[in-house]
């Protein structure tokens, strides 16, 4: 008797607290969880943000300041309303304190002639941004909780398919009808029962092209090909009996395309100063190893000199510090448990990145075998007084790239991302490169040191991101969205993944949950033509139709014929790629360094008057380009053959071009670039013939 009636209070006091819930509970503490509040709040609903995290904004307070973004002109609603008040933040004089407004000068700021009235700044610093955050709880009288940990094993109140309350660690039950997970790691998405993945996905499981394991494949210059030798790594150099260096794997890499459950790397994105007035020298961590650097210190032996290239400037003579180069602050193969690890767990390997990256901060500023000229530049810099104040000085976010996916109702992939396929029901936009940092550091069959994983595709402008990427798949959860950990695979969440996007895709989320709650229905019901009535009015891009990049230079701005690479007849495999930072048009095309004579690409012209024209190969310089890159120019005097070294392009006009020589013209003019015999990457962005007088 006793016991029935305690079950029947404790029931009752559960019916209670549904009762007295809020219309949409919010957990997670990222930007994306701002954006879905402010919106569930200016459509007349009750709303709660529960976070695990003390600071509010998660990455984009975190230290990435140097805002990546694809093109701006697809970031609308509150993601632009963000960028925005980053702007009139920084009109304010005591915004400035290490430095003149006019120093600084207009870096990271949106056009007046795109902007109007509501001026953007993508570039900022992370104090800035979070106090951005902290203003919109203040106006919209948001109710945040914080340092409230969802409990996954047991703290998901689930009935008839729908979450009714979500409980922490602490005790504290938040009930509500719609939730929405803005975790990074997709925590309450997991514990309510959605299907998800870890790790990347072969190729074969949606018909693409970049996913999986990538051996032999290099895009960016994060791998060991970047550097003028190759680099042994074993302890006693080329003696594999004296065993493997720290942060190299002896695993088998596996083979191109397939899956796996490795990560990508994550890092901090750290802020850094070279002011003196503010600068605090970089500290030696605790548990310090000098030995975890030795591949670092052969890299900087070979002469190497790309340290400091991703050191990006932001406000008051700071810095968003990001990974660049063969060994970085990426920290590769130490998050590959990161995904689902218990939080004890996260926090250890929080810890362990933590450690890495300062001590290898305090390596290359302390350790005599560092070359002088490195070393003295590091010790310019170290860690703002005015930042992290609570935090040693250091970012209280780590750069979490990737962790859990949602297997929803839709999964956006490089095939929709890259135009193969169209994407229905968007709400909203992405248009940064397809994306991912390197996922292992291993030795190959020649026995040498080799990252892999990392890619740098193009998707041929900005691409829609399906409403069903969004919610779960029907008869999982009903009333559940995920904006952040959504349904993508592996290499179409490289690119999706921008800070900006998912403040988009928070507040997409949000006016679903709020029009489903409206019309009663479940999110997999709601009407798209409602929900994308609700985002236009409200300022979101759904299309677009304007210039592809805003990176790429328009080739009826260069002076002479110009014809861009995606002109060109090409047989063979190539490969599209918009990695660099800059080039023509959408992007540039690569033979992936296939080296087997089979990719050909042929410029064809009919020039506007016979003459004298310089005949000039646009091509984005790296050290992995060939040396030797055959041509063809045929001209009115024959064919001129020549070997190109790809390698050393000159900038002019916003382009790299290799000058090859001036010829005779009578109209018909075209330029072949093959791959064969080559020695390293063929690279084609374009062709311009340019007048070249009498």
């Amino acid at each position: 008797m006793l016991l029935s009636r305690s079950l029947a209070l404790f029931s009752l006091a559960i019916s209670s607290l549904h009762a007295a819930g809020h219309d949409v509970v919010i957990y997670g503490g990222t930007c994306a969880a701002i954006t879905s509040a402010v919106q569930v709040k200016k459509m007349g609903r009750s709303v709660i943000i529960v976070s695990p995290d003390k600071h509010l904004g998660g990455l984009s307070s975190g230290g990435l300041g140097f805002t990546d973004t694809g093109n701006k002109a697809v970031i609308g609603g509150l993601a632009r309303d963000f960028y925005h008040r980053i702007y009139l933040h920084y009109q304010k004089p005591e915004s400035w304190v290490q430095q003149k407004q006019s120093e600084y000068g207009n870096k990271g700021q949106g056009t007046p002639a795109m902007d109007g009235d509501s001026r953007t700044m993508w570039i900022f610093e992370p104090h800035a941004a979070e106090q951005v955050f902290e203003d919109y709880v203040k106006e919209f009288d948001l109710e945040v909780v914080r340092d409230e940990w969802l409990d996954r094993a047991k703290g998901v109140t689930k009935e008839g398919g729908k979450i009714v309350a979500i409980t922490t660690l602490s005790g504290k039950t938040y009930a509500g009808k719609m939730f929405i997970d803005a975790t990074y790691e997709g925590d309450l998405m997991a514990a309510a029962g959605v299907d998800y993945h870890v790790g990347r996905e072969a190729n074969s499981v949606y018909g693409e092209e970049h996913n999986g394991v990538q051996v032999g494949v290099l895009h960016h210059r994060h791998h060991f090909g970047a550097v003028k030798e190759p680099i042994s790594p074993y302890k006693v150099p080329g003696d594999p009996k004296s065993g493997v260096l720290p942060r190299v794997s002896s695993a088998d890499p596996g083979k191109v395309g397939e899956g796996d459950k490795r990560v990508q790397a994550y890092c901090f994105r750290s802020c850094y100063t070279t002011d003196p007035g503010n600068r605090i020298p970089f500290p030696k961590p605790e548990g310090y190893d000098a030995s975890q650097y030795e591949l670092l210190l052969r890299v900087l032996n070979t002469g190497w000199g790309e340290f400091f290239e991703k050191f990006d400037p932001i406000p008051n003579h700071k810095t968003d510090t990001n990974n660049h180069g063969p060994f970085s602050f990426d920290n590769i193969g130490f998050n590959y448990d990161y995904p689902e690890a218990s939080y004890e767990r996260r926090r250890e390997i929080i810890a362990e990145h933590r450690t890495y990256q300062q001590g290898l901060l305090w390596f290359v500023a302390n350790d005599p075998r560092v070359p002088k000229k490195v070393q003295e530049e590091l010790r310019t810099w170290g860690l703002p007084k005015d930042e992290f104040t609570d935090n040693g000085n250091w970012s209280h976010q780590l750069y979490i790239r990737e962790a859990r996916r949602m297997i929803g109702q839709y999964v956006m992939t490089e095939n929709e991302l890259r135009k193969k396929k169209p994407t229905p029901d968007s709400v909203g936009m992405g248009s940064y490169t397809i994306d991912s940092h390197n996922v292992q550091r291993h030795i190959t069959a020649e026995g040498y040191v080799q990252n892999e994983g990392d890619i740098g595709v193009g998707t041929n402008g900005p691409y829609e991101i399906a409403y069903g990427s969004l919610i779960p798949k029907e008869g999982q959860v009903s009333n559940l969205l995920v904006p952040v950990a959504m349904s993508a695979s592996h290499i179409a969440y490289g690119s999706i993944r921008m800070e900006p996007v998912f403040m988009i895709l928070g507040q997409s989320a949000a006016t679903a949950a709020v029009l489903a709650l409206n019309d009663g229905v479940t999110v997999q019901k709601l009407p798209y033509a409602k929900l994308r009535g609700q985002l236009l009015k409200d300022g979101q891009i759904l299309e677009y139709s304007g210039p592809k990049t805003s990176r790429g230079v328009d080739p009826k701005s260069l002076k002479g014929m110009v014809l861009d690479d995606s002109q060109a007849r090409l047989t063979g495999a190539w490969t599209e790629s918009g990695a660099a930072k800059s080039f023509i048009g959408d992007g540039y095309s690569h033979d992936a360094n296939a080296r087997d004579g089979k990719a050909s690409a042929r410029f064809e012209a009919k020039l506007p008057k016979a003459g004298k024209y310089r005949v000039m190969l646009a091509s984005t310089p790296n050290n992995n380009r060939a040396s030797n890159a055959p041509v063809e120019i045929h001209h009115a005097g024959g064919v001129q053959r020549l070997k190109l070294d790809l390698r050393t392009p000159k900038p002019a006009d916003g382009v790299f071009w290799l000058d090859l020589g001036a010829y005779d013209f009578r109209g018909e003019a075209s330029v072949i670039i093959t791959n064969e015999g080559t020695d390293g990457y063929v690279v084609i962005d374009g062709i311009r013939w340019l007048p070249a007088g009498p």
